[in-house]
C-alpha cells in the first residue's frame, strides 16, 4: 500500500500568512503551472456581455440606471413645459421668423408653437448628456445582443424611440440653429416602462426568488395605463399651443375626463391635429387596456384557483398550521375545522390547506364564509414540491397534518402517497411537528418519525372488536374523543328543542325524553389532564392510593380520574391499582363535563332545609340536579359533603322488605393505602386460574390454553399483546369451517358444538388490521371460560401469511362466502351468534355520489336485521350521515322526531348531530370518520391517542388497566346508586367504572299507544273489533305500561287463512265512527301485513336451513327488539340510580401487577369480564 503522506509535499521552512494572501514568492524554482478556467470567451466582446447582460447584479444596476435616465428625461421636459410661455416668443430668431402672437382665423393653424419651443441653456445641456448617455448605451447593448440580422435590431420599437428622442439632440451639437427644435421627450416613458420589466426580471434573477405573475401584470397594467395618460397629457397639451394653450393640468382634467368616459365638454380640443391625437390614443386605449384587463383577470382566476401565497409576514406573526390532503371533501373539512376551532385557544390559529386538486364548488362556498373565509387559507398544490411548501410556510408551521385518502380504490396507493407527502414535510421542515393518519397498519413503520399517527384499520378492528364484548364501546369512544365547547351542547341543543314546550309527538304531548336528557348531559364528558399538586381535584390525596384518590374524587366533585403518567415516564397507566401511591409531580388524567381550570367551586351548607340537594330527583332516573351546572363553557362544581358514613350506616344496607328482620353486609370503605392481605389475585399466569376451577364435566380439551405472546405477527410494528394461545398451531385445513378436512368432518358452525355464542365478522378480504381484531378477543386478562368463537366470513380467500397469523389462537374459523347469500349465513352459524360485525368493504368506499358507498351495506344489512330480528348486528359505514338508515322505519314516530332533533343539531353547527340516532347511542353501528378528531385533539391533547390505544387493547403497558364490562342483575340492585357501585367496586376489586350502558323499552306517543291497544283486541271472533267501548278501557290500564312494544302481538300468533278471512270481513263491515274507525282499520291491517310477512321470512330461512341439513330449532323468529333503545352514560352523576340489567364500563387494574399469595383461592366474580352475553354474572 502507498504511503500517501509520502506524496504531499512539505511545506516551505518560512510559510506565513502574507504568502498566502499574497501568493508565494519563495517557490521560484517550483515547475507548477497556473491554469486559470472560463466560462465564456476570455473576449473583450463577451466580457462586455457578461457585465451588462448575463451577471444578474451588473445587469440589474445597468437597467436600474436606463431607467432613471429615462424618468430624468420625462422631469426635464415637463420642466421645459413649465418654464416655456408661447406669448413671449418661440425662440426662432435665428431663421428671421416672427414671434408675435397673431390671430388666425378659424381654419388655419399657425405651426411654429407646434415645431418650435423655448428651451434655455442649461435645460438643453442637461437633456443633450441625457440623449448622449441613452444612445450611447442603447448602441452597445444592441451590438451584444446582434445574433447575425441587424434588421431584427433596428426595426425594434425600444430602439426607434431611443434614435427619436436621442438623435435630434445630438444634431442640435452640431446645429444650433434647431435647439430650440420640438423633441417628443415625453415618449421616454415608453422606455422607461420597458427598462423597468426588464429591471423587474433581473431582479428575479438577482435574488432567486420568483415573484408572482399577478404581481408582475399588475405592474404592467399599472405602468400601461400611466405611460397612455402622461402621452395623452404632454401631446394635447403641445398640439394646443397653437389652440387654446392648455396648461399641463388642464390638459390632465381633459385625459382623466375623457377615459373615464365622463365627457363634461368644458375642455375641448380646437385644433384637427389635437383632435386626431385624441382618437389615436383613445383607439390605442381600446385594444391595448382591454388585453392587459384580459391578462389580468386570467391570472386573477388562476390565482383563486391556486390560493396564491401564505404571507411570510402573517407566519412570522400569526401561528398557523397546515392541512395536506390529496383530495378535499366537504364532510372533512369541516369535521377538521369544528375539532379544531372548538379548543378556545386555538380560535387565532390560521388553517393552510395543501391540496393538489382544484377547490369544488361545495368548499368554495364555505370557505366564503366569513368565519372561516378570515381562518382558512387554501392552497392548490403538492407536498412534494418544496415550492408549494415554501408557499404554505410549512418551517414555519405549528404542525402539519397528513390526511389518507380514505374512499379511494386502491388503499395502500393512498397509504404510500401519504408517506411520501410525510417524508417530504419532514425533509423540509424537520422541526414541525407531523400527524400522520394511515390506512393501513403494514404502512404504519414508513412514519415511525411522526409524532403521532393513527392507523384506521388498527383502531376500526379493534373498536368493533370490543363492541362484542363491552357493548358500544365505539360510542364510548366517539364521545371521548369529540370537543363539547365545554357546554354540552348535545344536550343544550335537546333542552331547547324539549325545554320550550316543542314535542317529539303527533299528539302534542309536552314530556321531554329522560333517557336523551341524561344521554346528551353525559356525552359532553371529555378527558382532561392536570398536574397532581396544582389541582383542586386531587392535591388533597398526595400518598393515597389510586383508587382512594379516584373514588373520593368522584364522590366529592364528580369526575372521574382514570389514569396516571410519572414525571420521569412517558408511559400512561390507566387504573395502576390500589398498589399505585399518588405522587406530587404525577400527571393526572381524568374524566369530566369540563376541564378543572373552567370550574368554578362553591361549597354547600353542610345543613340544608330538609337536605334537598339529596332529595330534589328529576325524571325516572331520579338525578339530582345539584351537582353539575353547565353554563357558557364553566362549570360551577358544588361541594357535597364528604364526612365519613359509619360502615354498618343505614344508607349503605339493603332496606328491609316484609317479614325480613336482616340486611346484607354494607360496603367497606376504600383505604386510603391498600392493604396487601385484602387485595385479590389475579394469578393469571397460572393454570389453575379461577375460570379453570370448574367441575370435571365442563373440562374439556378446548380450555387446554397457554399464555404467551402470538409466535407470528402479520405486519411490522404490531403491538405485542398477552394473549391466550394454543400449545400447537393449527393445520391451515382445520381453520376452514364450512369444508371438513382428515382432522375432523365438521361442515358448519352448529356440528362444533360450542359452549359460548359466535362472533362472526364479514369483511371483504382478509387484511392485516383484521388481526387486530382477533388479538383484543384473545388477550389474556379475558376469562377462558367466556372467549367466544370467532369466524371470519370473507369474500376472498385469506394468503398464507394471515393464516400463519391466526393458527395459534384458540377457536378462530374462517369461511368463504357473503352476506347476500343466505346458505353461507346459515353454514357460519347466524342462528346462534352473539354478535355480526359487517365491515366496510373497499371496493364499495368510492362511487360516483359519494353517499352512494354505503347502499349495499346498508341493504344487506336491513336483509339481515328482516331475517334475524334477535341478532345483534355491529355495522360500518363510510359516512355517518347514513346511519339513519339503519334499522330505517318509513311510518315511525319515533324515528321521525329524532329527524327532526338531528336535523336542528345539524343547523347549530355541533360536531356530533347524529348522537340522538338510536343505532348510533346503542353502539349498532360505527364509521371510521368519527375517530378522524381524534387525530385533530392530539394537536391539543397530545394523550388522547395513548389513552385510545389503551382502552381498545392496541397498547399494553405494564401496570395500565383494561377496558371491561360488567352487567347489574337482581341480586346487585341492592347496591342502588352509581356511587355505592363505585364504592363496592374500587374496596374490593380496584376496579374503576367510567360509565352505565342502559337498555330500556322504548316509550309511545299517545298515538302509539293507541294503535297499540287496538292491535292488542286483534282476535279471530269479529265481534270484539265492534265492540270500541271495551277497547278503550285495555287503552287506560295499558297506556302507562312502561315495557309494552309493538310486538305484543306477535305472542299471539293467528292462523294464516283465519287472519285473512278476518280482514276480508272487516273490509266489508261499515265503521260507525268513521275517521277514528278508520285509523283502526288500516293499521289491523298493517299489522296482518307485517305478521304475514315475517311468517313467510321464517318460513323461507327455515326451509334453506332444512335444506343444507341444518336444524331449525335454534331459529327465534318473533323475538324482535326493535322497541328497546340502549345509551350510554359517560361518567353519570354519583346519585344516578342503578338500573336492572344496566352494563358498566369498568377500566380494570392488570392482573400480572398482583403477585399471588399463599391464602385461600378468590372466589370473587369481579375478576371475570362479563359481557352482555355472558351466563355467570358479576354478583355484588
Amino acid at each position: 500500500m502507498v504511503d500517501l503522506d509520502s506524496e504531499v509535499p512539505p511545506l516551505p521552512p518560512r510559510y506565513r500568512f502574507r504568502d498566502l494572501l499574497l501568493g508565494d514568492q519563495g517557490w521560484q524554482s517550483d515547475d507548477r503551472v497556473q491554469v486559470e478556467f472560463y466560462m465564456n470567451e476570455n473576449t473583450f466582446k463577451e466580457r462586455l456581455k457578461l457585465f451588462f447582460i448575463k451577471n444578474q447584479r451588473s445587469s440589474l444596476r445597468i437597467r436600474l440606471f436606463n431607467f432613471s435616465l429615462k424618468l430624468l428625461s420625462c422631469f426635464l421636459y415637463i420642466v421645459r413645459v413649465l418654464l416655456d410661455d408661447p406669448t413671449q416668443g418661440l425662440g426662432c430668431k435665428e431663421l428671421n421668423r416672427s414671434c408675435s402672437h397673431q390671430n388666425y382665423t378659424p381654419g388655419t393653424i399657425d405651426w411654429s408653437p407646434i415645431i418650435w419651443v423655448n428651451r434655455s441653456l442649461p435645460l438643453w445641456g442637461l437633456q443633450v448628456s441625457v440623449a448622449v448617455i441613452s444612445l450611447f448605451e442603447t448602441l452597445l447593448l444592441s451590438y451584444l445582443s446582434y445574433k447575425g440580422n441587424i434588421w431584427e435590431q433596428i426595426l425594434r420599437i425600444p430602439f426607434l424611440l431611443e434614435i427619436i428622442n436621442a438623435v435630434p439632440f445630438i444634431i442640435t451639437i452640431f446645429w444650433p440653429v434647431l435647439r430650440n427644435l420640438f423633441i417628443p421627450v415625453f415618449l421616454n416613458c415608453w422606455l422607461a416602462k420597458h427598462a423597468l420589466e426588464n429591471m423587474i426580471n433581473d431582479l428575479h434573477r438577482a435574488i432567486q426568488r420568483t415573484q408572482s405573475a399577478m404581481f408582475n401584470q399588475v405592474l404592467i397594467l399599472i405602468s400601461t395605463l400611466l405611460c397612455l395618460i402622461f402621452t395623452c397629457i404632454c401631446g394635447i397639451q403641445h398640439l394646443e399651443r397653437a389652440g387654446n394653450r392648455l396648461t399641463l393640468f388642464d390638459s390632465l382634467y381633459f385625459c382623466i375626463v375623457t377615459f373615464s368616459t365622463v365627457g363634461f365638454g368644458d375642455v375641448t380640443p380646437k385644433i384637427w391635429p389635437s383632435k386626431l391625437l385624441v382618437v389615436i390614443m383613445i383607439c390605442v386605449a381600446l385594444v391595448v387596456l382591454p388585453i392587459q384587463f384580459e391578462q389580468l383577470a386570467y391570472l386573477w382566476m388562476e390565482r383563486q384557483k391556486s390560493g396564491g401565497n401564505y404571507s411570510r409576514y402573517r407566519a412570522q406573526t400569526e401561528k398557523h398550521v397546515v392541512l395536506c390532503v390529496s383530495s378535499l371533501k366537504i364532510d372533512l373539512l369541516m369535521d377538521f375545522l369544528n375539532e379544531f376551532y372548538a379548543h378556545p385557544r386555538l380560535q387565532d390559529y390560521y388553517v393552510v390547506i395543501l391540496c393538489p386538486t382544484e377547490m369544488d364548488a361545495q368548499v368554495r362556498r364555505v370557505l366564503q364564509i366569513p368565519m372561516w373565509s378570515q381562518r382558512v387559507i387554501y392552497l392548490q398544490g403538492s407536498a412534494l414540491k418544496d415550492q408549494d411548501l415554501l408557499r404554505a410556510k410549512m418551517d414555519n408551521a405549528e404542525a402539519c397534518f397528513i390526511l389518507s385518502s380514505r374512499c379511494e380504490v386502491d388503499r395502500t396507493a393512498a397509504d404510500h402517497q401519504t408517506i411520501l407527502r410525510a417524508w417530504a414535510v419532514k425533509d423540509f421542515a424537520p422541526n414541525c411537528p407531523l400527524y400522520v393518519q394511515i390506512l393501513k397498519p403494514e404502512n404504519k413503520f414508513h412514519i415511525k418519525f411522526a409524532d403521532h399517527v393513527v392507523c384506521e384499520e388498527e383502531f376500526k378492528y379493534a373498536m368493533l372488536a370490543l363492541n362484542c364484548i363491552c357493548p358500544a364501546t365505539s360510542t364510548l369512544i366517539t364521545l371521548l374523543v369529540h370537543t363539547s365547547r365545554g357546554h354540552t351542547a348535545p344536550w343544550e341543543a335537546f333542552r331547547q328543542l324539549t325545554g320550550t314546550k316543542q314535542t317529539l309527538n303527533r299528539e302534542s304531548q309536552q314530556s321531554p325524553e329522560q333517557w336523551q336528557k341524561m344521554y346528551g348531559r353525559c356525552s359532553g364528558n371529555e378527558v382532561y389532564h392536570i398536574n397532581l399538586e396544582e389541582s383542586t381535584f386531587f392535591a388533597e390525596y398526595e400518598g393515597k392510593s389510586f383508587t382512594y384518590a379516584s373514588f373520593h374524587a368522584h364522590k366529592k366533585f364528580g369526575v372521574c380520574l382514570i389514569g396516571v403518567r410519572k414525571e420521569d415516564n412517558k408511559n400512561i397507566l390507566l387504573n395502576p391499582g390500589p398498589r399505585y401511591i399518588m405522587s406530587s409531580t404525577d400527571i393526572c388524567f381524568y374524566i369530566n363535563i369540563t376541564k378543572e381550570e373552567n370550574s368554578a367551586f362553591k361549597k354547600q351548607e353542610k345543613h340544608r332545609k330538609n337536605h334537598e340537594s339529596k332529595l330534589s330527583y328529576h325524571g325516572a332516573s331520579r338525578l339530582p340536579v345539584h351537582s353539575i351546572i353547565a353554563s357558557m363553557g364553566t362549570v360551577a362544581i358544588d361541594l357535597q359533603d364528604t364526612g365519613c358514613r359509619g360502615a354498618s350506616g343505614a344508607t349503605l344496607a339493603l332496606p328491609a322488605e316484609g317479614g325480613k328482620e336482616g340486611r346484607r353486609p354494607s360496603i367497606a370503605p376504600v383505604l386510603e393505602v391498600a392493604d396487601s392481605s385484602s387485595l385479590p389475585t389475579c394469578d393469571l399466569l397460572s393454570d389453575q386460574s379461577e375460570d379453570e376451577t370448574t367441575p370435571s364435566d365442563e373440562v374439556s380439551a378446548g380450555f387446554e390454553y397457554a399464555k404467551g405472546y402470538p409466535p407470528y405477527s402479520p405486519y411490522i410494528g404490531s403491538s405485542p399483546t398477552f394473549c391466550h394461545l394454543l400449545h400447537e398451531k393449527v393445520p391451515f385445513c382445520c381453520l376452514r369451517l364450512d369444508k371438513g378436512c382428515q382432522h375432523n368432518y365438521y361442515e358448519d358452525a352448529k356440528a362444533y358444538g360450542f359452549k359460548n355464542k359466535l362472533i362472526i365478522v364479514a369483511a371483504e378480504t382478509a387484511g392485516n388490521g383484521l388481526y387486530n381484531f382477533i388479538v383484543p378477543l384473545r388477550a389474556y386478562y379475558r376469562p377462558k371460560k367466556e372467549l367466544n368463537p370467532i369466524v371470519l366470513l370473507l369474500d376472498n380467500p385469506p394468503d398464507m401469511h394471515f393464516l400463519d397469523a391466526i393458527c395459534w389462537f384458540p377457536m378462530v374459523y374462517y369461511m368463504v362466502g357473503s352476506i347476500d347469500n343466505l346458505d353461507d349465513l346459515l353454514r357460519c352459524g347466524v342462528t346462534f351468534a352473539a354478535n355480526m360485525v359487517v365491515v366496510d368493504k373497499e371496493s364499495t368506499m368510492s362511487a360516483e355520489e359519494d353517499y352512494m358507498a354505503d347502499a349495499k351495506t346498508i341493504v344487506n344489512v336491513q336483509t339481515l336485521f328482516r331475517l334475524f330480528s334477535s341478532l345483534s348486528i355491529i355495522t360500518e359505514l363510510t359516512h355517518p350521515a347514513n346511519m339513519r338508515f339503519m334499522q330505517f322505519r318509513a311510518k315511525d314516530c319515533y324515528s321521525l322526531a329524532l329527524s327532526k332533533l338531528e336535523k336542528k343539531e345539524r343547523e347549530k353547527g355541533s360536531n356530533l348531530a347524529f348522537m340522538f340516532r338510536l343505532p348510533f347511542a346503542a353502539g349498532r353501528v360505527f364509521s371510521i370518520s368519527m375517530l378522524d378528531t381524534l387525530l385533530y385533539q392530539s394537536f391539543v391533547k397530545d394523550y388522547m391517542i395513548s389513552i385510545t390505544r389503551l382502552l381498545l387493547g392496541l397498547d399494553t403497558t405494564p401496570g395500565s388497566g383494561f377496558l371491561c364490562s360488567m352487567k347489574i342483575t337482581e341480586e346487585d340492585l341492592w347496591i342502588r346508586t352509581y356511587a355505592r357501585l363505585y364504592q363496592k367496586l374500587c374496596s374490593s376489586t380496584g376496579d374503576i367504572p367510567i360509565g352505565v350502558y342502559r337498555t330500556e323499552s322504548q316509550k309511545l306517543t299517545t298515538s302509539e299507544s293507541r294503535e297499540m291497544a287496538s292491535q292488542s283486541q286483534i282476535s279471530i271472533s269479529v265481534e270484539e273489533w265492534e265492540d270500541t267501548k271495551d277497547t278503550k278501557e285495555q287503552f287506560s290500564c295499558r297506556g302507562n305500561h312502561r315495557n309494552s312494544t309493538s310486538s305484543d302481538q306477535s305472542d299471539h300468533p293467528l292462523l294464516r287463512r283465519k287472519s285473512m278471512q278476518w280482514a276480508r270481513r272487516l273490509s266489508r263491515r261499515a265503521p260507525r265512527h268513521s275517521a277514528k274507525t278508520a285509523e283502526k282499520i288500516n293499521q289491523q291491517r298493517m299489522n296482518l301485513y307485517r305478521r304475514s310477512e315475517r311468517q313467510e321470512l321464517a318460513e323461507l330461512v327455515k326451509n334453506r336451513m332444512k335444506h343444507l341439513g341444518l336444524s331449525p330449532a335454534g331459529y327465534d323468529e318473533m323475538n324482535d327488539h326493535q322497541n328497546t333503545l340502549s345509551y350510554i352514560l359517560i361518567n353519570p352523576s354519583p346519585d344516578t340510580r342503578l338500573e336492572l340489567n344496566d352494563i358498566v364500563y369498568l377500566i380494570r387494574p392488570d392482573p400480572l401487577t398482583y403477585v399471588p399469595n399463599a391464602g385461600p383461592s378468590r372466589k370473587d366474580s369481579f375478576c371475570n369480564t362479563v359481557g352482555q352475553d355472558t351466563r355467570e354474572e358479576t354478583q355484588l
